[in-house]
């Protein structure tokens, strides 16, 4: 069975938007370099970001993320972001109105459910948990194996936090991860069990 990420960019004051979900200048690492990250060239990174993030992209299998960033990208228009092969939505609602059922979403209503659906798809592969509120749940739950972030040399001041509505400790181990890329810093923290 594949580890279970939390991952996400993020603000050195610990936020993955602001107030308004508006991420400002947190993704701007992913256009600061010359290399391609991605097929159609729109993402241009450092060599030591595409170093490191590429592989890790390459290993994920699936992605979980709550409703609200599921209704922010419409969906992805039903097909999972970056060559994932699926996404699994933590949500008490049903599925949008006229989505196709064949789309490679599954639906669930815990982070539990989540992470045992998405362990079940990847098979081997890397569970990605989004972070936000529903990143910081399985992490409050026990079920996080590592910690990703990309720490964008940003204050936004306020907004949505990366680990959510995480309220008491959690200890993670000494980074496996430190590299410096253009506008970003790769960190990786095993979660201590």
């Amino acid at each position: 069975m594949g580890k279970v990420v939390l991952y996400g960019s993020v603000s050195v004051d610990g936020f993955i938007a602001d107030a308004n979900d508006d991420p400002g200048p947190l993704f701007d690492w992913l256009t600061s370099g010359d290399v391609p990250l991605d097929a159609g060239g729109f993402l241009t990174v450092s060599q030591v970001s595409y170093d490191h993030t590429r592989p890790y992209w390459d290993q994920i299998g699936v992605t979980i993320a709550g409703r609200h960033v599921f209704d922010q990208t419409d969906g992805w228009d039903g097909v999972p972001p970056s060559g994932i092969d699926h996404v699994v939505v933590v949500t008490h609602r049903p599925p949008p109105d006229g989505w196709d059922p064949t789309a490679p979403f599954h639906f669930v209503d815990s982070v539990q459910a989540a992470v045992a659906t998405a362990q079940d798809l990847a098979g081997d592969r890397i569970v990605e948990v989004a972070a936000g509120d529903v990143g910081g749940q399985a992490l409050a739950a026990g079920l996080v194996d590592e910690v990703r972030m990309d720490v964008v040399p940003v204050v936004l001041g306020s907004g949505k936090r990366f680990f959510g509505p995480v309220d008491s400790q959690h200890l993670l181990a000494d980074p496996e991860v430190v590299l410096q890329g253009e506008r970003v810093l790769h960190l990786s923290y095993p979660v201590k069990r």
